[in-house]
């Protein structure tokens, strides 16, 4: 992402990532670091970053007497969390996460800042926007649209200072967590065949996770961005097709590739309990998928990372 601006600072401020160690938590956490921002990473188990501006803090964010702890002191808190891919594990923790989340923001009168995702919207016959509404068509996304309401409601009775950022399915993580990286990207980098899931023809949106990380970091520096929803700022989507064309073309290989429908995704299901949990959210990948970030660009006066400048530099970096 380009950054034509910044927001001065008049004070130091402490910013508590909880969910350190995520992909997201990561990125936020080196945008940090280049700005020499004093950092609290609380997780459950040690961060790997260090330096003298950052600290680990061991939570369970079950736990709120823990949360509070880590959250105390706090000008800014985030939550980048992500849970165990299984929609009985989001039904039964998501909620009691989000309110220990909400409740420590409170009692310390933190800025509260959280990460997620679009499921809540479901299948988007257009373009979602900030103000696409809630229609989940799967558990998870009952779970996601739940604690949105949870959060924004608290927000809209003037509790707590807080907002809501949403990406995309994002790529660039280290962690092989996107489809993107693992099923095209990594297999393009050994000359091997790619596999998409759905259909190749239709839209997708796919957020760098460097510009989540930079919208975070931004969102984090601008009080003034606070009570409402943003969207990461990210490219214009391209067909599955055009996605393995442009990766072949950087990996300089042929765009080969196998596409996955519902009834194989079904089938490897029975073998693997997190492609079983993954079955309801096919509909991403058989309808468009636009997300649009409009609002987030003009506002912060940036530009999202291109497809070709992303994959290029994950292919000297990730995948060198």
């Amino acid at each position: 992402m380009v950054v034509r601006l910044y927001h001065t600072k008049q004070k130091k401020m402490i910013h508590t990532i909880f969910g350190a160690g995520g992909p997201v938590a990561n990125a936020l956490t080196r945008q940090l670091i280049s700005h020499n921002e004093t950092i609290r990473l609380v997780s459950r188990r040690p961060s790997t970053f260090t330096g003298n501006n950052i600290n680990w803090q061991k939570a369970d964010l079950l736990n709120y007497a823990e949360v509070l702890q880590a959250a105390k002191g706090s000008d800014v808190i985030y939550l980048c969390a992500g849970l165990v891919y299984n929609k009985t594990i989001w039904q039964q923790q998501w909620p009691v996460i989000m309110q220990n989340m909400i409740n420590a923001a409170k009692e310390t009168n933190a800025r509260f800042i959280f990460f997620d995702n679009v499921y809540m919207y479901g299948v988007v016959n257009g373009t979602m926007l900030e103000t696409t509404p809630y229609n989940p068509v799967s558990e998870k996304g009952e779970v996601r649209a739940k604690i949105a309401t949870q959060l924004m409601d608290e927000v809209k009775q003037g509790n707590i200072q807080a907002s809501i950022i949403r990406g995309a399915d994002f790529y660039g993580a280290e962690s092989m967590n996107s489809f993107f990286d693992s099923m095209v990207l990594a297999k393009y980098a050994k000359g091997e065949r790619a596999q998409w899931i759905g259909k190749p023809k239709t839209l997708h949106s796919f957020s760098y996770l460097p510009d989540c990380g930079t919208a975070l970091y931004l969102l984090g520096q601008t009080p003034q961005s606070d009570n409402q929803i943003w969207h990461v700022p990210t490219a214009a989507p391209l067909t599955g097709m055009q996605f393995m064309e442009l990766a072949a073309d950087v990996f300089k290989v042929k765009p080969a590739y196998m596409a996955i429908n519902k009834l194989m995704l079904q089938l490897f299901g029975l073998f693997n309990p997190l492609v079983k949990d993954s079955v309801e959210m096919y509909y991403q990948y058989d309808h468009d998928y636009i997300f649009n970030s409009d609002k987030f660009e003009k506002y912060f006066n940036v530009k999202p990372t291109t497809y070709r400048d992303g994959i290029i530099t994950l292919s000297q970096t990730l995948f060198k």
